[in-house]
């Protein structure tokens, strides 16, 4: 019988452990320390709506190693196919374009610029045209839709009431380096 005496008496303090610990447990469950049903849902569903904000945030950056290969060889493509090797090839564009819209090219200035640090030369174009107006306005729209990069920075008009129209322009467009 001692160790029936010994087995109860560990067994009375088990059962007494777990009603302690009950007990801690509803004082817990129903203290204002942790809050009413209500106010976990709403705690809950408000970290939902967090995780959701959060996840739609970072979706862009998803996969950005494999973006990032993919914007190099646009890059690398739009370089080789819009930008010149030769300054002739500019000039010879402009002067396509200008024979093309019926437009006289009266004088062209090209300057090369210090080259950018990924090789890319900008060359400054000032141009003076002459022809009528829908021609020169042609001109400037075919300009803007050359295979070869143009970008127009300034465009200024002068004429007299009859005769061909001036075309004053300065422009921009790049050669690759080798």
């Amino acid at each position: 019988m001692p160790e029936l005496q010994g087995s109860r008496h560990k067994l009375k303090i088990a059962i007494a452990a777990m009603v302690a610990a009950d007990l801690v447990a509803a004082a817990i469950l129903f203290s204002p320390l942790v809050g009413s049903a209500d106010s976990r849902r709403q705690l809950m569903s408000q970290l939902s709506a967090e995780l959701r904000t959060k996840t739609r945030e970072v979706e862009p950056l998803r996969g950005m190693d494999k973006k990032i290969v993919l914007a190099k060889d646009q890059i690398r493509q739009f370089y080789k196919d819009r930008f010149g090797t030769r300054d002739s090839e500019i000039a010879g564009e402009l002067g396509k374009l200008a024979a093309e819209n019926g437009v006289r090219i009266v004088q062209a200035k090209y300057k090369e610029e210090d080259a950018e640090a990924s090789g890319i030369v900008p060359v400054e174009i000032e141009g003076n045209f002459s022809g009528d107006y829908l021609q020169l306005a042609r001109f400037i729209n075919a300009l803007e839709r050359s295979k070869l990069f143009f970008t127009v920075d300034s465009v200024s008009l002068a004429g007299e009431t009859t005769g061909p129209v001036h075309l004053e322009v300065k422009l921009h467009s790049y050669l690759r380096g080798a």
